[in-house]
């Protein structure tokens, strides 16, 4: 199974940029996508920014604010946020979907970090 290690979650003010970092690391693996999903109190899980070979997305919500990038080499996902808003305060959890040894997909979740947007 793949492991991954989320990071750069904290207090961040309104209108600041934050960076989150997710590593991913297993053996076997090979990676198809990465992505970023956030959750706040009382919502569902969404989708904030996605990387797949050649192709990004984001949620509107995001758009335009967002960068989603990816190191192959390091098997690690990077997602950045500029103009932040209280409303982007959530668990982000990093997200990737991967072949083990050839078998797949397979998806795996990180543990989730805090972001809070408050003055």
């Amino acid at each position: 199974q793949v492991q991954l290690v989320e990071s750069g979650g904290g207090l961040v003010q309104p209108g600041g940029s934050l960076r989150l970092s997710c590593a991913a690391s297993g053996s076997g693996v090979s990676i198809d996508a990465m992505a970023w999903y956030r959750q706040a109190p009382g919502k569902e899980r969404e989708l904030v920014a996605s990387i797949t070979t050649g192709s990004t997305n984001y949620a509107d919500s995001v758009k335009g604010r967002a960068a989603i990038s990816r190191d192959n080499a390091k098997n690690t996902v990077y997602l950045r946020i500029d103009s932040l808003k209280p409303e982007d305060s959530a668990v982000y959890y990093c997200n990737t979907r991967y072949r083990r040894y050839g078998i797949g997909p397979l998806v795996s979740w990180g543990q989730g970090t805090q972001v809070t947007v408050s003055s």
